[in-house]
């Protein structure tokens, strides 16, 4: 009885390692709505910052790089059903989020602010926002955010499944802003012909508890062998510069540093 037993934990064991111990590739998850960091371009090719970020973390892991899109609020409950190992979409590192996934260490950081009309009068505050209507992303911690501090107070947050989706509402005049990272937002809408008359209202928000330490690969609770395989290289990467490198194509004026 004691040998069938060890089998079988021996059989659980093998069955429940990484798949990149078994294959050597690993598969990351996203969503490809969200330029500069991932999207897909007029040739249909996935493109943007997290991407060349992921082939630079597989090659220097050794690992062959695969890549399985589904949408944000879909990541988690996919990554946690293993569809893929790995959640590499621009995700933060929060407390909420570490209750269902574990992370590897953060990688780079991006502020996150408001965009609408130039001129508006609007600001990131309460009494400014009240009685507006301001779009998120799904699933996202800017939705999080407004529903947390906003909502509360009288100011309609309406989600989005993809960015695309509040972009279009903010034109036609359906919601009044949308909260997102800095990033997306200059390189999504405001640097392209449709931006143009909008910007970024106020400062930056701040809240460390539902925005996070940084953005990291989410991983499943207790693969630490991928964690291990993926810190090596980031660090690495970090090290010698192709994070900082990477940053200022994708997020010029941006400092990205994990403080």
């Amino acid at each position: 009885m004691k040998k069938i037993t060890s089998l079988l934990l021996a059989a659980g064991l093998l069955s429940s390692l990484s798949a990149i111990a078994a294959e050597n590739t690993l598969r990351f998850g996203l969503e490809a709505e969200y330029p500069p960091f991932e999207s897909r371009n007029a040739a249909g090719q996935l493109e943007g910052f997290d991407i060349d970020l992921g082939k630079a973390v597989c090659q220097t892991a050794k690992l062959k790089c695969e890549w399985v899109e589904t949408s944000f609020d879909a990541l988690i409950p996919g990554l946690m059903a293993k569809k893929f190992d790995a959640i590499n979409s621009a995700m933060n590192i929060t407390e909420q989020r570490e209750k269902s996934i574990d992370f590897t260490h953060p990688i780079y950081r991006i502020p996150t602010q408001l965009v609408g009309k130039e001129g508006s009068g609007m600001d990131a505050t309460v009494a400014s926002l009240k009685g507006k209507t301001i779009g998120v992303l799904q699933g996202s911690i800017q939705e999080v955010y407004a529903k947390e501090h906003w909502e509360k107070q009288g100011v309609t947050v309406v989600s989005y499944k993809d960015q695309n989706m509040a972009w279009a509402d903010l034109l036609n005049g359906r919601i009044d802003a949308s909260l997102v990272m800095s990033a997306a937002g200059q390189a999504g809408f405001l640097s392209k012909p449709q931006g143009k008359g909008f910007g970024f209202i106020g400062k930056p928000v701040s809240d460390d508890k539902i925005l996070g330490s940084g953005i990291g690969f989410g991983l499943r609770k207790g693969d630490a062998e991928t964690k291990a395989r993926l810190d090596a290289a980031i660090s690495k990467l970090q090290a010698d510069g192709t994070v900082t490198t990477l940053a200022k194509k994708y997020f010029p004026g941006i400092d990205v540093s994990v403080k």
